[in-house]
């Protein structure tokens, strides 16, 4: 497998997650600073222009929730999606919720011509981005379980948690307000895959 990446993108989930399993993949980063993301090469592979991209032999997956499910279904001995269906329909909403709301809240910061050409709607949606993330985190707080986002069970929402829980000072919000994901962060960087992929993200290419 083939991972495109970018440094200090949701493609760390990714990253992460193979690292977990132990799977054989090659890293190819993608220079945003050079706009490579927006390059006819990379459009080749993700006409989207995002990361992550996950080429495989059958082809070429994207969006981070459908790249983890896949690689938890491929190597189910790694245990990152649990066998039992409403077990793992949790794991996906959490996952879901992640993708289609906090993630979005954390981009209106600083991709808010995403959804509009208005500069006044622009600067609304920056002003609102502190509070939105504080009212998501509050929620995922509620639904922690402890140690990892559903109980005893480590899975493929833990990174994807911790990656954008890494992100929160930016938009102005101190993570130590919710202190059972604090201590999920805390105890995420100490996995040596965590510590695995940031090392693979920083070297030069």
């Amino acid at each position: 497998m083939k991972l495109y990446y970018a440094r200090d993108s949701i493609a760390r989930v990714i990253l992460i997650a193979l690292e977990e399993i132990g799977a054989p993949y090659e890293a190819r980063r993608v220079d945003f600073s050079r706009a490579e993301q927006r390059g006819a090469g990379y459009l080749a592979v993700n006409p989207k222009g995002r990361v992550p991209a996950l080429v495989t032999e059958r082809g070429t997956l994207t969006e981070t929730p459908a790249i983890l499910t896949y690689l938890a279904q491929i190597y189910p001995e790694a245990g990152l999606l649990p066998r039992d269906a409403f077990a793992a329909a949790q794991v996906q909403e959490i996952a879901a919720y992640l993708c289609s709301t906090v993630h979005p809240s954390h981009a209106h910061r600083t991709r808010g011509a995403r959804w509009s050409d208005d500069p006044s709607v622009i600067e609304g949606l920056k002003k609102k981005v502190k509070q939105n993330i504080t009212d998501h985190f509050a929620y995922l707080e509620s639904r922690f379980a402890g140690p990892w986002v559903l109980g005893e069970a480590y899975s493929i929402a833990d990174p994807y948690l911790f990656v954008l829980a890494g992100w929160i000072v930016e938009d102005g919000v101190d993570l130590a307000q919710f202190p059972g994901l604090a201590r999920h962060s805390a105890a995420m960087a100490t996995r040596p895959a965590v510590q695995r992929a940031l090392a693979v993200e920083d070297r030069e290419e």
